[in-house]
């Protein structure tokens, strides 16, 4: 085999290894939309809502059980004195009540007790319909939190994606600002060897090298941070992204219709907070009624001790022997609670007028947000198409400019100003179709679904 042929071969399988190591690296690294979906399912922030959601529909099971019967049940068995006298005591949880007739003695005997309470409220002028509806406005609130944080991640990783592509293409320009300088370098350095130009301008180059060496530090910084943000949405360590058609293309252009508020998870989220406020205000507006309540018990008693005072001795009293039956109707009414209530209304709905006022910000700052992005998007679209020619034009003046200095014709200055203006150039070439998809981006997160964005990307 011939020297040509193995070079030959050997280049084949080198360019081999390189396809299968791009297709490798291609597969591994995500799209936009591949990246959007990892952060819905890794991110903990929605997890975070999507746990406050079943909170609030386990409170909506809470409220309904205030419908249901109350049964409360009760034993009791104790040793102890049965001295007692006659006199009134109000209400307190301190002295234990002693049943019988007024007696000195410091004798104990057995004393026992079970029973059973059933309580229920018949009706109650709306409250417990008003409870259930203020925990059913709880859970929807809820609901559209979930949706607007899956909103607002799905925005915030479209965003980051972005923002990783563009600080790479910034630093794929600065990367050849600073190979371009190198070669410049080079040449000029043979130059001043030969005498052919002073050592000022080699003295020139090697700054500007310089300068070119830190912005592309720079950009590399930027990526990386890029990525960590990138990382924390995706729950991806250090993700590898597919640009896709974000730098070839542009989004199409189609009329923009103006953003409809009940579609955006903020103003929903935000009106699902006014009709909280609401049922909590019409919750406190049933409170100042009657409660009428339904008892019945069934009870028993015993003790060691009978109507004389004689005590019994023994295990006697210890289990119940005398049993009782009852039913009534009770009802009650807080009639000092007026004043409470009357300050507790007056700050819900303060609350609910502060919901509605919010509700008018946001609406506003969507129809702005809207506004700005649609303005961004038209001019983006005209940068796009005049960055090609700058680039274009930017190229043809620098290899002039070099051509002229080479020649002696042109300081190094002239040189140095071409190649900030092409550097210049290709990062506005590089980041022109970026922004216009970044203003659509923004464009579909004024409307509140980052769907038509994603399905744009990916067509």
């Amino acid at each position: 085999m011939t020297a040509t042929h193995t070079r030959f071969i050997s280049l084949v399988f080198m360019a081999a290894v390189a396809v299968n190591a791009q297709q490798a690296s291609d597969s591994s690294s995500l799209t936009i939309g591949q990246a959007v979906e990892q952060a819905l399912q890794n991110y903990p922030g929605i997890r975070v809502t999507q746990e406050q959601m079943n909170a609030a529909a386990a409170g909506i099971r809470l409220a309904r059980t205030a419908y249901l019967p109350r049964a409360e049940g009760l034993l009791q068995a104790n040793r102890a004195t049965r001295n007692t006298y006659y006199g009134l005591l109000l209400p307190q949880t301190i002295i234990p009540s002693v049943d019988g007739v007024p007696a000195h003695n410091f004798g104990s005997v057995w004393d026992s007790g079970v029973g059973l309470l059933v309580t229920w409220q018949p009706f109650d002028f709306g409250l417990r319909h008003a409870a259930v509806l203020t925990a059913t406005a709880a859970e929807e609130q809820a609901h559209a939190a979930v949706s607007k944080t899956r909103h607002d991640i799905s925005v915030a990783t479209a965003d980051a994606f972005l923002t990783l592509i563009a600080a790479q293409q910034t630093a794929e320009a600065a990367h050849a600002a600073v190979e371009s300088w190198q070669v410049l370098l080079k040449s000029i350095h043979a130059l001043v060897n030969a005498q052919l130009r002073p050592g000022a301008d080699e003295s020139r180059v090697q700054a500007e090298l310089a300068l070119a060496q830190t912005q592309e530090a720079q950009a590399d910084q930027a990526i990386e941070v890029a990525r960590a943000t990138l990382a924390q949405f995706t729950g991806v360590s250090s993700p590898a992204v597919q640009a896709g058609k974000l730098l070839t293309q542009l989004p199409r252009e189609e009329p923009q219709s103006p953003p409809n508020l009940a579609a955006n998870p903020a103003a929903a989220q935000q009106n699902a907070t006014v009709a909280l406020e609401r049922s909590r205000l019409q919750e406190l507006e049933r409170t100042y009624y009657p409660q009428f309540t339904l008892g019945g018990t069934a009870s028993a008693r015993g003790t060691g001790l009978e109507l004389n005072g004689h005590r019994l001795g023994g295990w006697n009293g210890l289990a119940p022997t005398v049993p009782n039956l009852g039913v009534g109707l009770t009802v009650t009414f807080p009639f000092t609670d007026r004043f409470a209530l009357r300050e507790q209304k007056a700050a819900q709905a303060a609350n609910l007028r502060a919901a509605q006022a919010q509700f008018e910000v946001i609406a506003k700052n969507l129809q702005s947000q809207f506004d700005a992005a649609l303005a961004t998007l038209h001019g983006a679209r005209r940068v796009a198409q005049i960055t090609p020619a700058e680039v274009a034009a930017a190229q043809t003046a620098f290899d002039e400019a070099r051509a002229r200095y080479q020649s002696g014709l042109a300081p190094v200055d002239d040189l140095a100003q071409a190649q900030r203006v092409l550097v210049s150039a290709r990062i506005d070439d590089a980041l022109g179709r970026l922004n216009v998809w970044r203003a659509l981006l923004e464009l579909d997160a004024a409307r509140g679904n980052v769907q038509p964005f994603l399905d744009e990307v990916s067509r």
